[in-house]
């Protein structure tokens, strides 16, 4: 079993900057995918960005260029530094590992973290 841990939440002004992170621990293995969704309420959950086991990373248009996701195999570790933030990016943030390739859609994550608020106010 894998259980994920963010933490790094919190709220900062527009314009601002966060890093989340993510801790593993359990069965975690350096093959899985990676990723950060996330989710306002009565909205659906949706992939802000993932990387793979290879390195690859994949962005929501909204966020390229603002997020970066990194992941520290040795710490078993994954990050998401976002900068220049906006109200639009206010929601819970929820930290992810699913099948090689294939984590930037929900259908194929299989552990979730329990999630991290960021709140960005104008």
């Amino acid at each position: 079993q894998v259980q994920l841990m963010e933490s790094g939440g919190g709220s900062v002004q527009a314009g601002g900057s966060l890093t989340l992170s993510c801790a593993c621990s359990g069965d975690y293995s350096s093959s899985y995918c990676m990723a950060w969704f996330r989710q306002l309420p009565g909205k659906e959950r949706e992939a802000v960005a993932s990387i793979d086991r290879d390195g690859a990373t994949k962005y929501a248009d909204s966020v390229e260029g603002r997020f970066t996701i990194t992941k520290d195999v040795n710490k078993k570790s994954l990050f998401l530094q976002m900068n220049t933030l906006s109200p639009e990016d206010t929601a819970m943030y929820y930290c992810a590992f699913g099948l090689p390739g294939l984590c930037f859609s929900r259908a194929y994550v299989h552990h979730w973290g329990q999630g991290t608020q960021v709140t960005v106010s104008s």
